[in-house]
């Protein structure tokens, strides 16, 4: 059975995934996107409510950061095939009573991330948006905290790159951390050009 077949295969199953549904407040809806031909794979947390709103993936501000951080606009975000949007937690975990949202589902990156990614033969980069991506891809090799992983990036090229996670939150650490928009988004821009030119 060749990638392309098994890919779809794959993203059937994981769509109608229920694994954690009786963890989810708005019940399951998984969101991602992938196609055999993804050069460049996302790896963010988990939806947030306009996302499982819509089933459009980074479809709230956040996602408008991230564009903007890629140096890409929506048409091509959403359009090129590729690129393939596969987060920790494929459902909205619920919110945290203090504010933001929960963490990623425990249960879904272990269920399908290797799966996912056996089928997805061409990607050649992998940005790791934030910690729970960052723990789980990078294992013993990320730092202790996300500034320092982020910060020691070039390490981990030329598979991954890691980022924080691009909500309002990230605005007073990008203030806090100038080389980031200084040093890391240049290189990820060129990166994800080449890639997807």
């Amino acid at each position: 059975m060749d990638a392309a077949v098994d890919l779809e295969a794959v993203l059937a199953e994981a769509r109608a995934c229920t694994l954690c549904a009786a963890h989810l407040p708005l019940g399951p809806r998984p969101v991602l996107v992938a196609t055999d031909a993804a050069r460049l794979l996302i790896v963010g947390q988990a939806p947030g409510t306009k996302v499982h709103e819509t089933g459009i993936p980074w479809n709230d501000a956040s996602g408008d950061r991230l564009r903007h951080w890629l140096g890409i606009g929506r048409d091509t975000f959403y359009g090129d095939p590729r690129m393939a949007i596969v987060p920790m937690g494929f459902c909205y975990p619920g919110r945290q009573p203090r504010g933001g949202d929960n963490p990623p589902r425990p249960e879904c990156a272990p269920a399908w991330h290797r799966r996912l990614l056996a089928a997805l033969p061409a990607v050649e980069l992998t940005l790791l948006i934030g910690m729970y991506a960052q723990a789980y891809y990078l294992e013993r090799t990320r730092r202790r905290t996300l500034t320092a992983t982020v910060e020691n990036w070039r390490a981990y090229l030329p598979r991954y790159l890691p980022t924080p996670h691009p909500s309002w939150r990230t605005t007073g650490w990008q203030k806090r951390n100038p080389w980031f928009e200084a040093e890391l988004l240049p290189e990820m821009r060129r990166l994800v050009g080449r890639l997807l030119g």
